[in-house]
């Protein structure tokens, strides 16, 4: 098995990772601190192809593959975790189901702006009442003629505050469960289209993460994307391909956690020497160096079966169990290490602690991911 990046990975890990260092790192606190949706910061990856890195060049992508997804994500996460997610909704979430799902005309009028990096999407599954439970749709499309009626809500949708495009769940018949479930692309100008309550969170201040109101939003007929009662499978499949996204996100978030950790160590001296020399810090600095050079060929090795066209809901679920769960203890372990400084703004270790969370949660939690692994192993 051949664990080399190829030289068109590495060049897009080079390159997104002096973006990261030069444009993204210095305003990371600042984004964090006053909650600011980087809009300049989404447009410049835009530019650069970190958009829609797996999208085809002929719909404004960079027609790489998932592995050069991967290598790039987590350099943006690294600097900031909030310009992380945000590139990850917009390709994982947005352009990947269009991608797979949409018409000619589709691709053409919704993805190419989503890839280029021109607009902005996001992905309306989750309401008040279907989190976990994703098929407790109550969100409605009812078709009246050549238009399709949405009535409904979603709530803790990322880029929601700013997302011009969003790929919408809603149910279209009732008496058929999931598979009366249908996908949606909804374009905020819509008339019935609104930005509801913008959430107040632990971390990712910065994320846009908001509630999304649809009353009587009359869209055409053929902004139905894929087939009717498709969109329970759409979803599934879409996340499958997200937990990558994620899993990435995660081991950003986990190695600038360490790095800060390995710095500090090195500085820091207590009883006449550097901490670093203490077994203690030692053995924490080794536990986090292991768990996320596993957590990153895990996340390597789903992105490779996804560009193999090979089944992948297991890998991609180990790869964002283990991964978001590294970042969350490389995280804990990280402010441990920088002591009191490491619980003040002062340092950036307790924003990674504060972003790290949410990767246990959002695009299915840790137990979630546990019953799918389990799931595919007593098959």
């Amino acid at each position: 098995m051949d664990f080399e990046l190829t030289e068109e990975q590495r060049m897009i890990q080079d390159m997104a990772r002096n973006f990261a260092e030069k444009e993204v790192a210095p305003v990371a606190a600042e984004l964090d601190d006053t909650h600011r949706f980087p809009t300049e910061l989404a447009q410049k990856m835009g530019e650069l192809g970190l958009m829609g890195v797996a999208v085809p060049d002929q719909y404004g992508g960079a027609g790489m593959d998932c592995v050069s997804y991967v290598v790039a994500l987590e350099e943006i996460s690294r600097a900031c975790a909030n310009t992380g997610v945000i590139m990850s909704v917009n390709n994982s979430l947005v352009c990947d189901p269009i991608l797979s799902n949409g018409t000619e005309e589709q691709k053409k009028k919704f993805l190419t702006p989503l890839a280029s990096g021109k607009k902005i999407g996001c992905f309306g599954l989750t309401e008040p009442n279907a989190g976990s439970d994703a098929s407790n749709q109550k969100t409605t499309a009812v078709l009246d003629g050549d238009k399709w009626v949405i009535n409904g809500s979603k709530i803790f949708i990322t880029n929601a505050s700013h997302a011009d495009t969003v790929v919408l769940f809603a149910t279209t018949d009732k008496e058929k469960g999931s598979r009366g479930i249908s996908t949606f692309i909804v374009e905020k100008e819509t008339p019935g289209y609104k930005v509801g309550k913008i959430e107040r969170k632990l971390g990712l201040n910065a994320s846009g993460t908001a509630e999304l109101i649809f009353e009587d939003c009359r869209i055409p007929k053929d902004q139905l994307l894929g087939g009717l009662g498709q969109g329970f499978k759409i979803a599934m499949q879409t996340l499958d391909g997200g937990r990558i996204g994620i899993g990435a996100q995660a081991v950003g978030i986990a190695r600038a956690a360490m790095e800060q950790s390995v710095k500090y160590s090195m500085e820091r001296v207590q009883f006449n020497q550097p901490i670093a020399k203490f077994q203690a810090i030692q053995w924490m600095l080794a536990d986090m160096a292991t768990e996320i050079d596993a957590s990153r060929l895990l996340v390597y090795r789903a992105a490779r079966m996804k560009d193999a066209g090979q089944r992948y809901s297991k890998e991609s679920a180990m790869a964002k169990l283990f991964a978001s769960e590294t970042a969350m203890k490389t995280a804990t372990k990280a402010v441990q290490i920088h002591g009191g400084y490491g619980y003040s703004k002062e340092y950036p270790v307790e924003r990674n602690f504060r972003d790290a969370k949410v990767t246990e949660i959002y695009e299915g939690t840790s137990e979630i991911q546990r019953l799918v692994i389990a799931a595919n192993v007593l098959k």
